[in-house]
């Protein structure tokens, strides 16, 4: 293998891990584990990924903190203290960086540095990955932990660079901050990192404008500093608790109520309701086995939450407008925050409905809609999402076998076979990416599978000398389908205007991505898959080039 490449050098290593978000690091741990030469590739300034881009005000977790964290060190969860139920931002950062220190993960770790390209060299089987600062690296394995939600979307309006106040967006905070105290100030976007933003940017500026095209559904998150008897608890317990979430439907401790909401009388609905409108959260979308499946019993959810809406936005008006129609509760990603709704009893906030009246560009001063409104603001807040699922493949957008680019490959929708590998691309692991549970899990317990499953894959291949592992096309194509099928048989399929589906991003395939079948019954399939011998894989065995130069970096 040539040392060299355009006059530069080449860093050889036998994993190449793209991100130091959790799934980055816990890779590294992993690989470094089972005496896999790694190096992580990290384009931000720092660890955490996603929890280092997004430091936007209020950003916090919607899975409890005690489910929210590794599970592969036990003395790591024993002696981790936190401080509130559902973790903020500052503190998970804090997390994710005790872990790289104590494990002492950080001289496998490069900061700074944007993978841009990537191929797969198919006469050496292996990977060269270039980034922005000119380096080439060599590995047998690329680990894409890119994350789902990196990617920040920021609508293509017309007069944005006309405009001439700041603006932002909420998945790309400057890590200074941002001082609004007495300005006039617009939103835009009603979704996760909306809601949890509003309540602490109304309480800075002269006055907030928010501009919501679709309602959507918020919880109150019931979060509260950490109760110790909890802590002691869940640490006393944890063995049992992990387990219960690996196997569980969604990745955590959350405990589903099985019975079907049409099973239940009135009464005993309501009171199950109001149980899990206490608890706050997430935990609104276990209250039934079936309110995902069956149209009326979502509807009596749904309707349960609007009421809730009302009794708390004071004008009546506001209230409506905030209240959801035509989407089905959960269908689209469920909103977990804090004073969210008593927020619009503010005089000093106002709630500017566009979606009959859309946005119709920006100008020098602040938004025209199309009835020929215009709000005046000092700065905009793009509070707009992500090109989730495959927005940071894609943007890379590896190239496998023959030349063919990965998006080419998903040109009409991404296939994976098991969420994990991709036919034509070898040796590439894809963490939490299409086609597996991801962002209908808890982040944490995917991203564990995931990489447990990885790195036994790469042992296996190295007990056999095995030289690249990759789906076959009917293996993707049965899965992809399976994925689409598990979908079919909930109200997702019917509410395709979401980030689900791809449905914000102009001109992006509408595919429903997750995989809604269960985390455990997913990690049933994937252990199985590995225990048959890797079913619906082929494998090269043709020896690898210069093995022992490739044990580390040259």
């Amino acid at each position: 293998m040539q040392d060299e490449i355009e006059g530069v050098a080449v860093r050889c290593f036998d994993a190449i891990v793209v991100g130091a978000g959790l799934a980055g690091v816990c890779a590294v741990y992993r690989l470094r584990q089972a005496g896999v030469s790694v190096r992580a590739l990290e384009a931000g300034g720092g660890v955490g990924g996603t929890w280092y881009h997004n430091r936007y005000p209020g950003a916090r977790c919607d899975i409890e903190s005690l489910d929210y964290s590794y599970s592969f060190s036990d003395e790591l969860q024993q002696e981790w203290k936190w401080s509130e139920r559902y973790a903020g931002q500052p503190e998970i950062l804090r997390y994710i960086n005790h872990v790289a220190d104590r494990f002492d993960l950080r001289r496998d770790i490069q900061l700074n540095t944007w993978v841009v390209r990537a191929r797969f060299d198919e006469a050496q089987e292996r990977w060269m990955l270039f980034t922005d600062t000119g380096e080439v690296f060599s590995a047998k394995y690329a680990i894409m932990a890119t994350g789902v939600l990196s990617v920040a979307q920021v609508p293509s309006m017309k007069g944005l660079e006309d405009y001439r106040g700041e603006w932002f967006h909420t998945g790309d905070w400057p890590e200074q901050g941002v001082d609004l105290a007495g300005k006039w100030v617009g939103v835009i976007g009603t979704g996760s990192s909306a809601t949890q933003l509003i309540p602490i940017v109304a309480e800075q500026t002269e006055h907030l404008y928010v501009f919501q095209r679709t309602a959507n559904y918020t919880m109150p998150a019931q979060n509260h500093p950490m109760k110790p008897e909890v802590e002691q608890e869940w640490k006393k317990h944890y063995p049992d608790r992990r387990k219960f979430a690996w196997a569980s439907g969604f990745g955590h401790n959350q405990v589903t109520n099985h019975m079907s909401g049409k099973e239940m009388s009135a009464e005993a609905r309501l009171a199950e309701l109001e149980n899990r409108w206490r608890l706050g959260g997430l935990y609104m979308m276990r209250a039934f086995k079936d309110i995902l499946t069956d149209p009326e019993v979502n509807e009596i959810a749904a309707e349960f939450v609007r009421e809730k809406i009302r009794a708390t936005v004071q004008d009546r008006q506001t209230a409506e407008a905030l209240c959801p129609r035509d989407l089905y509760i959960g269908t689209k990603r469920l909103c977990s925050g804090t004073n969210y709704y008593e927020t619009f009893n503010r005089r000093n906030v106002t709630l500017v409905d566009v979606k009959n009246r859309a946005i119709e560009r920006i100008t020098a001063d602040g938004i025209l809609l199309e009835d020929g409104s215009e709000y005046e603001v000092d700065a905009l807040i793009f509070a707009t999402g992500f090109d989730a699922m495959t927005g940071a493949m894609n943007r890379i957008n590896p190239v496998g076998r023959k030349g063919r680019a990965l998006r080419e490959a998903w040109a009409a929708g991404p296939q994976t076979y098991l969420g994990l590998c991709v036919a034509g691309f070898p040796n590439m692991f894809v963490i939490t990416g299409p086609g597996s549970p991801s962002v209908f899990s808890n982040m944490v317990t995917s991203i564990e599978q995931h990489i447990e499953w990885t790195v036994a894959c790469i042992e296996h291949m190295r007990a056999h000398g095995l030289s690249s592992i990759e789906p076959t096309v009917q293996a993707q194509e049965d899965w992809t389908r399976h994925v689409t099928e598990a979908a079919g048989k909930t109200l997702y399929a019917q509410s395709r205007n979401s980030w689900f589906h791809g449905a914000n991003i102009p001109g992006k395939p509408v595919v429903f991505m997750p995989y809604v079948g269960g985390v455990g019954n997913y990690y049933q399939t994937i252990t199985r898959v590995a225990q048959s011998g890797y079913e619906g894989f082929r494998f090269s065995s043709a020896p690898a080039v210069r093995n022992a130069s490739h044990a580390g970096e040259t």
